[in-house]
Parts: C-alpha cells; sequence; structure tokens
C-alpha cells in the first residue's frame, strides 16, 4: 500500500501538467490551416499505448475531407491490426479566425480546437468504441504542422480526470 499512494499522486501529475500548450513556443514558421491541409486525402498511421508506454493497438486511417467554406467534413475509415474496422465522420466548423467546433457520432456534447501558428489544440469527450462496447474517455489532441503535407498528432486519453494512455498519429496528405 505504501508504494500504491505514491504512484497514484505521479499518475494524477502526470495527467494534470505534463502536456503541451498552444503558448509553447513555436519551432516552426509554418501556418497550419485545417481546411487546407484535409481537404482532400489523408491517411494517418497511428498507435494507442497505456499509461504505461504499451502499445495496445495500431491502426491506418483512410480521410476524406472537403471543405465547403465553413464546414470541414472528415470522413475517417479505421483499420485496425486486427483486421477490425472502423468508420468516423467528423464536422468541423469554423467558429472564428483560428477557433472550431465539431461533432461525430459518439462524440458528448461539443468537440472546441484552436489553431495557433504551426499547432491546433483539440478537446473532446467521446464514447470510444472499445472490444466489450463503449467506454467514455476525454481526448486532448495536439497537432503539429511538420511540413506541408505532415502533420503530427499526440492525442492524451484521460477517464474522469486520471490518465488512461496515448494515440500518436502521423497525417500524410495524398498528392
Amino acid at each position: 500500500m505504501s508504494r500504491i499512494i505514491p504512484l497514484f499522486f505521479l499518475l494524477l501529475l502526470a495527467g494534470c501538467g505534463l502536456k503541451p500548450s498552444l503558448k509553447d513556443e513555436k519551432l516552426s514558421n509554418l501556418q497550419l490551416n485545417l481546411e487546407e491541409f484535409f481537404e482532400g486525402d489523408v491517411v494517418a498511421y497511428g498507435q494507442f499505448q497505456d499509461i504505461l508506454g504499451n502499445v495496445s493497438r495500431r491502426f491506418v486511417v483512410d480521410v476524406k475531407g472537403t471543405w465547403d467554406g465553413k464546414q470541414l467534413t472528415l470522413v475517417e475509415d479505421f483499420r485496425y491490426a486486427d483486421a477490425s474496422q472502423e468508420k468516423r465522420v467528423w464536422r468541423l466548423t469554423k467558429t472564428g479566425e483560428q477557433t472550431w467546433v465539431g461533432s461525430a457520432d459518439g462524440v458528448i456534447g461539443v468537440a472546441e480546437g484552436r489553431e495557433d501558428g504551426d499547432t491546433f489544440y483539440w478537446a473532446y469527450t467521446i464514447d470510444l468504441p472499445v472490444p466489450d462496447g463503449t467506454m467514455q474517455v476525454s481526448f486532448k489532441d495536439y497537432m503539429w504542422l511538420q511540413s506541408e503535407d505532415r502533420l503530427l498528432n499526440k492525442a492524451y486519453m484521460s477517464k474522469w480526470g486520471f490518465p488512461l494512455g496515448e494515440v500518436i498519429l502521423m497525417f500524410e496528405k495524398k498528392s
């Protein structure tokens, strides 16, 4: 028991304060424009790893994006290493120069995001499909434009404020 309490506080600390921020120094002069990056065909390669760093799921996502001047629609087709598949359709609405709101099946309430230079922050709660049903979790995504055709995404997943793990994705815009 004496070892569990410090571990609990360490996990709590990790979940609360050791994440990126839009206020972090920008490492490039690139300007992320979501509607330009995601319009057309994009592929992403990703994996989920738990709080201890164990990789438990790998996947590829084919993304088809359309922009109508106000709303960005992203049709995501997930293919997991275990041969399972999933489809998610996001509808993101630009609400200001740098702000977005969005929805998708399973999302609780409204997802909210903000662009700042080469970075995008996206936060939402979702009923995430799991092998035995769904689990309500929260995501805090940070995306960094690496080049004109690559976007790195690191998503922090939590439940009731406790960290569960991270999802890392590399998006590549197809020519």
